[in-house]
């Protein structure tokens, strides 16, 4: 069994968080596809939270497409107006 690495402790770097963004946003849109709406929820609110975290220029690097469909998802379908989950 290989030894396990040990976590890092160095920041993330501009583009490792913009790597991390995408691919959360990428996973949100595989568990939308999928209808699996409650782990879409999660995966989505997590995207959110990382995309939040990048300055504008970082932003600029997400992908067009990427950052459409996470806006658009976010206020059609889980914002304040819609009802939500379990209610």
């Amino acid at each position: 069994m290989p030894a396990k690495k040990k976590p890092s402790t160095k920041p993330p770097t501009s583009a490792e968080r913009v790597k991390a963004a995408c691919a959360c946003i990428r996973r949100a849109r595989v568990l939308w596809d999928a209808h699996k709406n409650a782990a879409c929820r999660g995966e989505r609110a997590k995207a959110i939270a990382l995309y939040e975290a990048l300055t504008h220029d970082e932003r600029e690097k997400v992908p067009q497409q990427l950052r459409v469909w996470l806006r658009y998802r976010s206020e059609k379908y889980f914002g304040d107006h819609t009802t939500p989950p379990g209610g």
